[in-house]
C-alpha cells in the first residue's frame, strides 16, 4: 500500500474548471461554432454491405442551386501505406477509404461522395440527386463465416500477416499473432481439474453523447483551420495531412470541449471530408453525424470468438491455461487482438500459456478502440473460466485468484517483469469488503472477476507561464474528457507549492503548444501530468537563480519551499524568502518572463489492475436481470482528483454492465443493423444501476513523480465476467455468449429444464 506522503493539494477533490460552463451550455462542442459564410457537409453512404461501385455520377448534384461542392473518392489522392500508430492503429491507405469509398463499398453506410450546401435541406436534396451504381456481392457478416476457406472476400488483396511464409492466396484473415511460455501440453498432464469454456462478445459501441462534429475553413493559401470534438487534435491534424496528402503546417486543428469519446474519437472521419470540400467550396464546411450514422458508419468494440482452457492442481495452483481468440475488424484490418492477447492472463503467474489470435476482416465498420480495447474480450473468457476452475475444486473465487496473482517481479505474458503493482492489494481488499461477506438476497447471485491494463506514456508536451502576480497557467495539448485540466493544475500547484486556485489549465491548438499524443490509453494524468511536473520544476530551478543573483549567492544555497525561494541553512545573508509572486513581479529587472516547459517520451507507465464484484438478482420467468449492488476495486498508483478516479471507476462499471447485459450491434442477412439508435441500441440508464461502491487501492508507480497509474481504462474490463460470474451463481448455469439479455437468459433456463 502507499506509503505516507503529506501532500498538499494531491488527493483532494476540486470542482473542475470546465464543470460550470458545461451544466450552463456554455461550453463549445464539436457542433456549436457558426463562422460567416458556413455552409454545410452532408455524406452519401452506402445502401449496400458489400458491392462494387461500377458508377458515380454526381453531376445533377454539382448543378443545382446552392451546391457548393461535391466530392466523391476520385477527388481524394492516393493515400500510401503506412502505419497509423496510436490506439485506432490500422493502415493509412484503409482509413483513406474508409473516409470515402473507391471501387467497392465494404459496410452499411460506408461513405460514397459528400456535397457543401447552403443549408442542411439543400445538401440532403443534393445526396438524393447522386446516382451511383452498384454490382451487390455477398456479405460476410460473422466470423465462423469470415475465417472458413471458401469465404467470399472483403478484400481480394488481404494476405495473412504474421505468418512464416506468405500465403498463395488472400484470406478475410488479416494477421495472426501468438504468445507463449513453456509447455502447456505437460502443464495439462499436471492438472488435477481442467475446465474449457467457448465464448462470444457482440460489438459494442462506445456510447459517447455528442455526435462526431467538426468545421473547416481553409484559405486563399490552401491552409486550413479544422475545429472539432477529438481525443487527439495532433494525431487528427496527421492523419488528415497523410490521406490529402498535405503538409501538417498548412493544417492547424483545434480540439472543442468534448462530449465523450472512451477512445471512439480517436479516428477521422469527416475532417479529411471537411477540408476537401471547404477548399472547392472557397467557404467554411460544417459537418455533423446523425446518431444514425454514428452507429452505422464509425467504429464500435470488436466483436469476439474465444476459447479458453484452463488446469491446476487440487490446491488451485494453474499449471497451464490456453487461449484462442478471434476479433472482428470489420472492414479494414486493426482488431485489438495484440491488447487481448496481452491481458488475456496478465494478472496471473503461470509457467505454461499459449495465445492465440486472429484479426478477421467483415463487412462492417472498421472497429476503433473501446476503453482497454480488447481486453474485456479476452480477460472476460478467462475470468468466467476461473470461476468455473473455482467452483470445481471448491475454493473460494477470490483464494483462487490470490494463489496465482501476478506481483512485483513476475514477467508479463507479453514480455517485461512486473514492477511494484497491486492485484494483490487489491484481492485483498475484495475479500476484505463488507460487499463480499455480506448475506445476499434468497435467488441472488455474486460474481468475481479481475481487470487489468497495460497502459501506455507515449509523447506529450506542457508549458507553465508565471502571470506578473504569480498565478500560473499550464498550456498543453490533451483533450480533457474526464477531468485532465483540474489533475494537470493540481500537479502544477503540488510541485510549486501555490494554492490550486492560483492554477489555471488551458488546452493549446495544434500551433500554440507543443505535440502531445491522443488522450487515451490511460496515458494523460501520467504523461502529460510528469511533463507539466517537469515545466514546473523548471520554474523553480528558473526562480532559485533569480532569487540567488538578488540575493548575491550561490544557487546551490538556495532552496525551494512552499512555494517560495529560502536561504539553505548556513547561508549568511540577511534576506527574506521571495514568493513566486514577488519573483514574478520583479522578473523584468532579473531576466524577464518566467516560462517552464517540457517535452518528453514517458516510460515506465505502470500496469493498472481491479477487482469488481456484483451482485444480481434474475427474474426466471422474464429473464430480466437486476444489478443490486456493484464494488469497483481499483490501485490508482495514486490518485491525484479522488473523485475523478472514482468517475473513471463508475463509468467503466456502467458501460460494462451495459456490454455484459443488454448491449449488441444486431444486423440483418444483408449487413444492415437493426439497432442504430439509442432507442433499441440499450446503453444504462440510471434506473438500471445501482450506486456503485469504490474503493481506490493506492500502490504508487516509481516511475511517476507523484505515483501515477492511468485509470481510465481498467475500469471497463471485470464487469462483463463479474457480471456473467453472478448471473451463473444466481441461476446455476453457464451462459457463454454476451448479452446476457433476456431472451438469451430464458432460452438458457427452458434448455437447462430448471
Amino acid at each position: 500500500m502507499a506509503e505516507a506522503v503529506d501532500y498538499k493539494v494531491i488527493g483532494t477533490s476540486p470542482i473542475r474548471p470546465d464543470g460550470v460552463d458545461k451544466v450552463t451550455g456554455r461550453a463549445q462542442y464539436g457542433a456549436d461554432l457558426n463562422l460567416p459564410n458556413m455552409i454545410y457537409g452532408r455524406v452519401l453512404r452506402s445502401p449496400h454491405a458489400h458491392a462494387r461501385i461500377k458508377r458515380i455520377d454526381t453531376s445533377r448534384a454539382e448543378a443545382m442551386k446552392g451546391v457548393y461542392s461535391v466530392v466523391s473518392g476520385k477527388d481524394f489522392p492516393e493515400a500510401e501505406h503506412g502505419e497509423i500508430g496510436g490506439e485506432g492503429g490500422g493502415d493509412i491507405s484503409d482509413l483513406a477509404k474508409n473516409i470515402m469509398a473507391r471501387d467497392k463499398v465494404l459496410y452499411h453506410g460506408h461513405p460514397v461522395a459528400a456535397v457543401a450546401a447552403r443549408s442542411q435541406r439543400v445538401a440532403e436534396e443534393a445526396l438524393a440527386a447522386i446516382e451511383v451504381e452498384y454490382e451487390v456481392l455477398t456479405p460476410v457478416l460473422d466470423l465462423d463465416t469470415a475465417m472458413a476457406s471458401d469465404a467470399p472476400l472483403v478484400d481480394e488483396n488481404c494476405y495473412t500477416k504474421n505468418l512464416p511464409e506468405k500465403p498463395d492466396k488472400p484470406s478475410n484473415i488479416a494477421a495472426v499473432m501468438q504468445l507463449g511460455r513453456g509447455d502447456v501440453d505437460q502443464g495439462f498432464e499436471q492438472a488435477d481439474v481442467i475446465v474449457e469454456g467457448e465464448y462470444r462478445i457482440p460489438a459494442a459501441h462506445q456510447g459517447y453523447i455528442e455526435p462526431h462534429a467538426c468545421i473547416a475553413n481553409t484559405n486563399e493559401s490552401g491552409q486550413s483551420t479544422v475545429w472539432c470534438c477529438t481525443q487527439g487534435h495532433f494525431e487528427f491534424r496527421a492523419m488528415t495531412a497523410k490521406v490529402l496528402n498535405m503538409n501538417v503546417a498548412d493544417l492547424k486543428f483545434v480540439a472543442s470541449e468534448i462530449g465523450g469519446g472512451f477512445g471512439g474519437k480517436t479516428v477521422v472521419y469527416l475532417e479529411p471530408v471537411a477540408v476537401l470540400l471547404s477548399r472547392k467550396a472557397h467557404r467554411p464546411v460544417k459537418m455533423m453525424m446523425t446518431r444514425e450514422e454514428v452507429f452505422r458508419a464509425t467504429g464500435p468494440a470488436s466483436g469476439t470468438h474465444i476459447k479458453v482452457k484452463v488446469g491446476a492442481r487440487k490446491d488451485g495452483t494453474i499449471t497451464a491455461a490456453t487461449a484462442w481468440m478471434a476479433y472482428e475488424a470489420g472492414a479494414f484490418a486493426g482488431a485489438p487482438m495484440g491488447p487481448g492477447a496481452m491481458s488475456v492472463f496478465a494478472p496471473y503467474d503461470l509457467e505454461n500459456f499459449k495465445v492465440e489470435a486472429f484479426d478477421v476482416l467483415v463487412n462492417k465498420p472498421k472497429v476503433a478502440a473501446y476503453r482497454a480495447p480488447g481486453a474485456p474480450q479476452s480477460m472476460h473468457a478467462m475470468e468466467c473460466a476461473l470461476d468455473e476452475l473455482a467452483r470445481k475444486l471448491g475454493m473460494d473465487p477470490i483464494d483462487l485468484r490470490l494463489k496465482n496473482a501476478a506481483d512485483e517481479g513476475t514477467q508479463a505474458p507479453y514480455g517485461p517483469k512486473f514492477p511494484a503493482i497491486g492485484l494483490k492489494a487489491c484481492l485483498n481488499a475484495a475479500k476484505n469488503h463488507p460487499n463480499y461477506t455480506k448475506p445476499l438476497p434468497e435467488g441472488a447471485g455474486r460474481g468475481i472477476a479481475v481487470g487489468f491494463w497495460f497502459n501506455v506514456g507515449m509523447q506529450s508536451s506542457a508549458e507553465v507561464h508565471i502571470n506578473e502576480n504569480g498565478t500560473v497557467t499550464v498550456v498543453e495539448g490533451n483533450p480533457d474528457i474526464g477531468g485532465s485540466r483540474a489533475s494537470m493544475c493540481l500537479m502544477a500547484a503540488e510541485t510549486l507549492g501555490v494554492p490550486y486556485e492560483q492554477v489555471r489549465a488551458i488546452i493549446g491548438d495544434t500551433e500554440s503548444t507543443g505535440f502531445s499524443n491522443v488522450t487515451g490509453g490511460s496515458r494523460t494524468t501520467f504523461a502529460t501530468g510528469m511533463a507539466v511536473v517537469r515545466a514546473c520544476e523548471d520554474i523553480i530551478a528558473q526562480c532559485r537563480a533569480r532569487a540567488a543573483a538578488t540575493w548575491g549567492v550561490d544557487e546551490d544555497q538556495v532552496l525551494w519551499e512552499d512555494g517560495q525561494a529560502t536561504p539553505a541553512p548556513g547561508v549568511n545573508a540577511d534576506v527574506k524568502p521571495l514568493s513566486l509572486a514577488d519573483i514574478a513581479a520583479n522578473a523584468a529587472k532579473t531576466g524577464g518572463p518566467l516560462l517552464g516547459r517540457a517535452s518528453l517520451n514517458a516510460q515506465g507507465a505502470g500496469a493498472s489492475f481491479s477487482v469488481n464484484i456484483a451482485d444480481v438478482q434474475v427474474d426466471r420467468e422474464t429473464g430480466k436481470v437486476d444489478v443490486l449492488g456493484f464494488t469497483a476495486i481499483q490501485d490508482a498508483g495514486r490518485a491525484i482528483h479522488k473523485a475523478y478516479v472514482e468517475g473513471q471507476m463508475q463509468g467503466g462499471a456502467a458501460q460494462g454492465l451495459g456490454w455484459a447485459l443488454n448491449e449488441e450491434y444486431i444486423y440483418d442477412a444483408n449487413g444492415v443493423m437493426q439497432n442504430a439508435g439509442f432507442l433499441d441500441y440499450r446503453i444504462p440508464v440510471a434506473s438500471d444501476l445501482p450506486m456503485i461502491d469504490c474503493e481506490i487501492v493506492e500502490v504508487p508507480n516509481p516511475s511517476h513523480p507523484y505515483g501515477v497509474r492511468g485509470v481510465g481504462e481498467t475500469p471497463i474490463v471485470a464487469p462483463l465476467a463479474a457480471t456473467a460470474n453472478a448471473v451463473r451463481d444466481a441461476v446455476g448455469i453457464r451462459i457463454h455468449d454476451l448479452p446476457l439479455s433476456p431472451p438469451r437468459i430464458v432460452a438458457a433456463i427452458d434448455a437447462a429444464g430448471s
